[in-house]
């Protein structure tokens, strides 16, 4: 994998492939309920899996393993779509200049990570981050107003998790702000010192790498 220079964050992603061709890449929960619905979130208390909105925020795929996920959510969302359009989906994905990956990837590679991918059972939903606050794209929330209901809502459970604090982080990304410890306490309403105990390894590389891409 050859990784790219700086001046690849400010390729834009090439969205309208996805769009023109009808390619779900966003789906919100089919068969879990949400303990709460209003008009701008649902809010899940136990969290749920169900929910896949890629390309959110406008962090890049990194890694093979990242690009493996995005692809196999694709394959798993479009299940009526032939291996040949699979093929021409995956090539746009993993081709840089379209925005989507920070790296060059040998064609030899791709097909077999796309091969490996087509030979997975569809029935089995790829392994997802859980969610318990999903806010409608229709809300018109601005970040504090986000950060307000996100308050409210941990302080039911009163336990801060990795969960909740990359729910923050993207509500924040969203709105092209920089992502801190501090910010991340503030909006949480909890202290600095319970923010880093709660953030793994991958949540911290997630937070420098949406930083990176703002």
């Amino acid at each position: 994998m050859e990784k790219l220079k700086g001046n690849y964050i400010g390729i834009p992603r090439h969205l309208k492939y996805l769009n023109d061709k009808k390619i779900v890449y966003v789906r919100h929960p089919i068969s879990d309920v949400p303990t709460l619905s209003t008009s701008d979130y649902d809010y899940y208390e136990e969290g749920t899996y169900q929910c896949y909105h890629l390309f959110r925020s406008e962090a890049k795929i990194t890694t093979y393993k990242s690009l493996k996920w995005h692809l196999l959510v694709l394959w798993y969302l479009n299940p009526d779509m032939y291996k040949d359009e699979f093929v021409k989906l995956a090539k746009t994905i993993a081709e840089y200049t379209n925005g989507f990956i920070s790296f060059e990837l040998p064609e030899s590679l791709l097909l077999k990570i796309i091969n490996s991918i087509y030979a997975l059972d569809l029935e089995s939903p790829p392994k997802n981050k859980s969610r318990k606050i999903i806010f409608k794209q229709s809300c018109g929330l601005n970040l504090g107003q986000k950060m307000k209901i996100v308050g409210k809502l941990i302080g039911r459970s009163s336990r801060i998790d990795e969960e909740i604090i990359y729910q923050c982080m993207l509500d924040i990304n969203d709105m092209n702000e920089r992502i801190t410890i501090n910010k991340l306490a503030l909006s949480l309403k909890c202290t600095p010192r319970t923010i880093h105990r709660n953030m793994g390894y991958e949540l911290k590389k997630e937070k420098e790498l949406l930083n990176k891409n703002l």
